[in-house]
């Protein structure tokens, strides 16, 4: 178990490298849900794109042309995953991933194109990730620790 955390720490040093925000969350009881931070510039948002690392070309939500895209969405995470504010206030483009299952676990990152910007509107986005986060699910009854890392900065939180 010590051995996983050591690895997750040595990619979290890694993704600082290139990613502005990294987040690790980590919940013991599958079946809720999780809230996938994220925040872009508050200039206008004409594309939101999230992806985890291991699914290839398929995404978790994609927001463009003022509403959701369905296509390409992998579908585990159809009907499971929204915009925590659709009208994206203040740049908030973070996500609620719902009824949480040990198969989300991974490294979800969110990408943001905003008005102004010489970002192409189709096809995946190869921009730099505004943030990143380390989603653990883990059975119920096991000890989980959350960090909330900010660059090389760690904070321990309590445990959920």
């Amino acid at each position: 178990m010590y051995v996983t955390y050591i690895y997750i720490y040595i990619y979290i040093y890694i993704l600082v490298l290139s990613i502005d925000k990294i987040f690790l969350i980590a919940i013991n009881q599958p079946g809720q849900n999780v809230t996938l931070p994220c925040r872009g510039s508050r200039g206008t948002i004409i594309v939101v794109e999230w992806s985890r690392t291991d699914l290839g070309s398929e995404y978790v939500l994609r927001y463009r042309d003022q509403q959701l895209d369905p296509e390409n969405q992998n579908p585990s995470f159809r009907n499971r995953v929204d915009l925590l504010d659709p009208q994206m206030k203040a740049g908030d483009v973070s996500v609620v991933l719902k009824n949480l299952t040990t198969d989300d676990r991974g490294t979800y990152e969110c990408r943001v194109v905003q008005r102004g910007t010489r970002r192409r509107k189709r096809g995946s986005l190869k921009t730099r990730p505004v943030s990143s986060v380390v989603l653990d699910v883990v059975p119920s009854g096991q000890f989980v620790r959350v960090c909330d890392c900010f660059l090389l900065f760690f904070t321990h939180l309590k445990a959920v």
